[in-house]
């Protein structure tokens, strides 16, 4: 009984939000479905699809003539590119770059910066992050010749050996590749510290904020990183990847692209014709963000950037009431194992994510009963596989729900019910 009474914001205003998804309104069993698979890809307000079907239908065309539905598409693409940058909290949009998803960008980046790497250099990725942002620095620094290093993780709370980083990050480092968020633990990052240490050798940080985007505040300009990704689609949007990256690097960096293509910036990063219905659905996921913080602080006169900051006070508190309610319920459950931070006066440190084993019953086994309960969770390593691999959660991995804002008290309520009489 160390969980202070739960108390969940009674201002959040939970009804409005919900009614924005009409997925929420799916039954299974005849109750309606629980989604918890936010960490794997969230929900879609309605206003997203309707700005993409609405380009769709209205203003499809290809970039640079003339002709209204060009020049319409000509003026997404800058809004978008301006409402992303309002996002991450940098006002360049020529710094923004889209691309198909986070890995795919993270894959163009490595290899350009691959090329400005020699034999001798070293790169640092983590124990903790996503195979996303490990896999194309473990290939760039194969390319170039360089050595890859790992940063340990603490087992006992999933959080960044921080003497570890210490040691790992050197004169020779180039690069260190960390995530802001776990998407298995749920753990946040001080990657601020590290972004320090790193800038100290005169190293550069590349953050994947995928899981930490539908939480919390992203700032670039109080990180003071050298690039970062993230996903529309973890934050309310369709299928797609953002890339920032400091405008020096983004227009000096020897990156892939055919004769007839730009050099201007962002272009010069973006191949080919990209999708346009996807920036129309990603600046109205942000669109939706920013409605939350306009909604939430009474003042519908706010900045998209004021309004955004405001949205994300209120969904972390929002969220940390949920999720403490949801850890109190899970650890009244005899043998089962949560992995990541569990102390609520630590609940700042983590997102609203939780993964968790149990010795009577496989994670894939636990998920299978609860989808026939109508409650939608993941089961595996969600390709965190440095985290599995250190922990010996291969080949069975963990079960994860993890919440957004558009979750309810009664869902969570639920959930650990369900979880108490399947593992009971």
């Amino acid at each position: 009984g160390h969980f202070p009474g739960v108390v969940v914001d009674q201002v959040f205003p939970i009804e409005k939000i919900r009614s924005c998804f009409p997925s929420l309104e799916r039954t299974v069993g005849g109750r309606k479905a629980v989604f918890f698979d936010g960490p794997g890809g969230s929900q879609v307000p309605s206003s997203v699809t309707e700005a993409m079907s609405d380009y769709l239908l209205r203003s499809n065309a290809n970039t640079g003539m003339s002709f209204e539905t060009s020049l319409e598409t000509d003026e997404l693409i800058s809004e978008t590119l301006q409402s992303c940058a309002d996002f991450i909290g940098y006002n360049d949009p020529t710094e923004i770059v889209f691309g198909q998803n986070m890995t795919s960008l993270n894959f163009q980046l490595a290899s350009a910066l691959s090329r400005t790497w020699e034999p001798g250099d070293e790169v640092v990725v983590t124990r903790l992050d996503h195979d996303g942002n490990v896999g194309p620095w473990s290939l760039a620094a194969e390319w170039s010749g360089a050595t890859l290093r790992k940063i340990g993780i603490r087992p006992e709370d999933c959080t960044l050996d921080m003497e570890s980083a210490h040691e790992t990050i050197t004169e020779r480092t180039v690069l260190v590749a960390v995530g802001a968020a776990s998407n298995l633990s749920g753990t946040i990052n001080d990657v601020k510290r590290i972004i320090e240490i790193a800038h100290g050798v005169g190293a550069e940080v590349v953050v994947d904020a995928v899981h930490y985007a539908p939480h919390s505040l992203i700032d670039v300009s109080d990180l003071e990183c050298d690039f970062l990704l993230c996903s529309p689609y973890k934050f309310f949007g369709p299928h797609q990847g953002i890339l920032w990256g400091k405008k020096d690097r983004l227009e000096e960096l020897p990156v892939a692209k055919l004769r007839v293509a730009t050099e201007e910036l962002p272009f010069r990063w973006m191949t080919g014709t990209q999708s346009h219905e996807g920036m129309a659905g990603t600046k109205a996921a942000i669109e939706h963000i920013a409605w939350i913080g306009r909604e939430y602080s009474g003042n519908p006169e706010l900045s998209r950037r004021d309004a955004i900051i405001e949205a994300y006070d209120a969904i972390e508190q929002y969220e940390r009431g949920l999720f403490l309610r949801m850890l109190e319920g899970l650890e009244g459950i005899e043998g089962l194992k949560i992995w990541g931070i569990t102390e609520p006066n630590r609940i700042s440190e983590r997102a609203p994510t939780v993964s968790f084993t149990h010795p009577s019953l496989s994670a894939k086994e636990i998920g299978r009963r609860l989808a026939e309960r109508g409650v939608f969770v993941w089961a595996g390593n969600f390709y965190a596989l440095e985290l599995t691999e250190a922990l010996g959660l291969e080949p069975e991995g963990v079960l994860r729900a993890g919440l957004l804002h558009y979750n309810s008290l009664e869902e969570v309520d639920y959930f650990v019910e369900s979880v108490a009489e399947i593992l009971g």
